[in-house]
């Protein structure tokens, strides 16, 4: 999975818009490619773009929802083929849905930072954060945890990553969301990721697509596939880390600030499945993954207090 690699190799684990009018299920979504509305938070913490808050369109919910776009820039994530043979890349996919989810989310009135608003890494590169053109295990780690400081420097209700797998096989599908259980907020991780599981496999399921369910699944095992725990160090220390970077604890020596609000990363497509991939191309389709994402949200944010 390209989950497996997100918080060891592409610091967790978007193709970028022309301004163009859309209409989402009844949501007129104006994307401006410009981002002109949009407040950077710490221009000089994160790379041009990254880490903007964009206030409601419509009303106030005094919400505020953090998106994270998965890779960015030197890092494409994990790379499929569609139907037709184009290739695709899940960095793309994922800025795509995140802009698309955000507009959404505005209309409803929620305010919403998203991690970048281009093809770009969140934090701001070094030179120990690449290797041979590439993002280092060091720059992986940082672009990750730029992404958690950026969520909590927006002070964020909920936190939404968002991801696209990479199977070994062209037979490897299915939908699947993660959370982690050694939080302090752990039943609201569950609520979130067991309402983004539901809300975005409906929403794609809808249009006959028949996604198989891999259902809400605790992070533990998802974030240690990569890193020798011989080798000392950074590389050590990621596989010693049994969480994802995005949404899971501290570790002493590796990891100082953890999100400080109940989050889930969803995984709606395989990007290696020729037909997933298809759906995940297409900028309709993408848009169909973003109603579910936004509706998961919303639903989540309207429970009572306490109800986590």
């Amino acid at each position: 999975m390209a989950l497996l690699l997100a918080t060891v190799v592409a610091g967790l684990l978007i193709s970028t818009f022309g301004g163009d009018v859309r209409r989402l299920a009844g949501d007129v979504i104006h994307i401006d490619s410009t981002s002109s509305d949009g407040t950077p938070l710490d221009p000089s913490a994160f790379s041009a773009g990254a880490c903007m808050a964009f206030a409601p369109t419509a009303g106030d919910n005094n919400k505020t929802v953090f998106l994270d776009a998965g890779h960015g820039g030197i890092d494409p994530g994990g790379v499929g083929t569609t139907e037709s043979g184009q290739t695709i890349y899940e960095s793309d996919v994922n800025l795509a849905i995140e802009l698309d989810t955000m507009a959404l989310l505005r209309a409803r009135g929620y305010r919403v930072v998203v991690s970048r608003t281009q093809d770009s890494t969140v934090v701001r590169l070094t030179t120990g954060d690449t290797s041979d053109g590439v993002l280092s295990l060091q720059g992986s780690h940082d672009d990750v945890v730029a992404r958690d400081a950026c969520a909590n420097l927006a002070k964020a209700d909920a936190l939404v990553g968002i991801y696209m797998d990479a199977g070994a096989t062209s037979q490897n599908a299915g939908s699947v969301t993660v959370y982690d259980t050694d939080r302090p907020f752990s039943q609201a991780n569950l609520r979130l990721a067991g309402l983004l599981q539901n809300d975005v496999l409906s929403a794609m399921n809808a249009q006959g697509w028949q996604i198989p369910n891999d259902g809400s699944l605790p992070d533990s095992g998802f974030g240690s596939s990569v890193g020798d725990p011989s080798a000392g160090g950074i590389a050590g220390e990621a596989a010693a880390y049994n969480h994802l970077l995005l949404i899971g604890p501290a570790m002493s020596g590796y990891f100082s600030t953890p999100s400080e609000m109940p989050g889930a990363v969803v995984e709606p497509l395989y990007l290696t499945d020729p037909f997933e991939g298809s759906i995940a191309a297409s900028s309709a389709d993408q848009q169909a993954i973003a109603r579910g994402m936004a509706t998961a949200a919303e639903q989540f944010l309207a429970a009572p207090a306490g109800s986590g």
